[in-house]
């Protein structure tokens, strides 16, 4: 009963979620729901973004060389209008 879940049933719902909370609210509510199902998702698989074992490993030389560098400054110009 439950499974039937179709194109007009999505619609419906959506629609009725835009009047109840408003074009602004919206996108802020589907905003925090991805992040509650993402920190569910990390709670129950136990594994984190920063846990991916892909990364590669700094040295410490280049953790020193990468902490050490500092950003470039945005150059700022003036512009005369008159």
């Amino acid at each position: 009963m439950l499974g039937n879940v179709g194109p007009l049933e999505i619609a419906l719902v959506l629609i009725v979620a835009l009047i109840v909370f408003g074009p602004k609210r919206l996108p802020e509510l589907g905003h925090g729901l991805g992040r509650g199902m993402r920190e569910f998702k990390e709670t129950v698989t136990g594994e984190k973004k920063d846990d991916i074992e892909d990364k590669p490993e700094l040295t410490d030389a280049q953790a020193t060389t990468a902490t050490a560098k500092a950003p470039a400054e945005p150059e700022v110009v003036s512009v005369d209008r008159g």
